[in-house]
């Protein structure tokens, strides 16, 4: 999709973090920028308008339109290049958001906000957004290393195909070298062999660590080929999903989610992993869900 960059803004310091990461996404894809601001307050039929006491520039409107205006400069100043468009909607955000995404080709949001963003990556808001949005939705946090590798978490999943295109699309724009992570775990028993056995643990680490090498393999196979630039690292750990992904990130410039999976990321947007990876992860996360380009 050729669609606009679109970042959700509130005037928190995350939301212009965001903005900025999102200027620099659309000058890669060579795309505008378009700055949204949700304004909910006329649906909650509060006034809009300064109050007679107050100065002319108060009010909720005057408001809202500072923090778009405000955005938008930062956008112009970290891409002076881009097309910056913006849009003041009346509505809650995330329905906003979800909206935007039909015609955008990415959806960014910072990892903090207030107002009319305010917990937007809290519980299950944020598993919402990136449920239902019909683009993929790059969450803005952590200090990333700009000179870092682009980090896929790989389950091997069909579902998850649209993610791995994403990041070797994303890892190509980037000039970045591709780490391509798969976490397994877990232990095959055998008839009534003790699982406990040594021999019997070594023969099965041996035999699912064959399994797994299989399953990144098949996983990338054909995207090296389309994106012969990329330098792909592949990198099969046997740890916690959770603690591998957070880890590998300290090094990463983006990590590369799909929204559902099996194996080592099953429903890593429906429990606890999720919000590890959201909350902890040291560099912006990107989500991907199934059948997105």
């Amino acid at each position: 999709m050729n669609g606009p960059v679109v970042v959700g803004v509130d005037g928190s310091p995350s939301s212009l973090t965001a903005v900025e990461t999102a200027a620099r996404e659309a000058r890669l894809r060579g795309v505008g920028l378009h700055v949204v601001h949700a304004f909910i307050w006329p649906n909650m039929h509060v006034s809009l308008t300064p109050s007679p006491m107050g100065p002319p520039d108060g009010g909720l409107r005057n408001l809202a339109e500072r923090v778009l205006a405000e955005a938008v400069r930062h956008a112009r100043e970290a891409a002076p290049d881009v097309a910056v468009t913006e849009d003041l909607v009346t509505g809650e955000p995330l329905t906003v958001l979800e909206a935007q995404s039909r015609t955008a080709s990415l959806v960014v949001v910072g990892s903090r906000g207030m107002g009319g963003f305010i917990g937007l990556l809290v519980g299950s808001t944020a598993v919402h957004l990136a449920a239902h949005s019909r683009c993929p939705v790059l969450v803005v946090r952590g200090r990333p290393d700009p000179a870092g590798p682009v980090l896929l978490a790989v389950d091997g999943s069909p579902r998850a195909e649209a993610a791995v295109g994403f990041a070797f699309a994303e890892a190509s724009l980037r000039g970045a070298e591709l780490v391509a992570l798969h976490a397994w775990s877990g232990w095959t028993g055998r008839g009534d062999d003790d699982p406990g056995h040594p021999q019997n643990l070594v023969d099965d680490a041996g035999r699912l660590g064959g399994t797994e090498e299989r399953v990144l393999a098949e996983a990338l196979a054909g995207w090296q080929a389309k994106y012969p630039d990329v330098t792909v690292r592949r990198d099969l750990v046997r740890e916690s999903t959770r603690q591998a992904l957070i880890e590998a990130s300290e090094e990463a410039q983006l990590l590369v989610v799909g929204a559902r999976g099996r194996g080592g990321f099953t429903g890593l947007l429906l429990g606890s992993v999720s919000q590890a990876v959201l909350h902890h992860a040291h560099c912006p996360v990107a989500v991907v869900r199934a059948g997105q380009d």
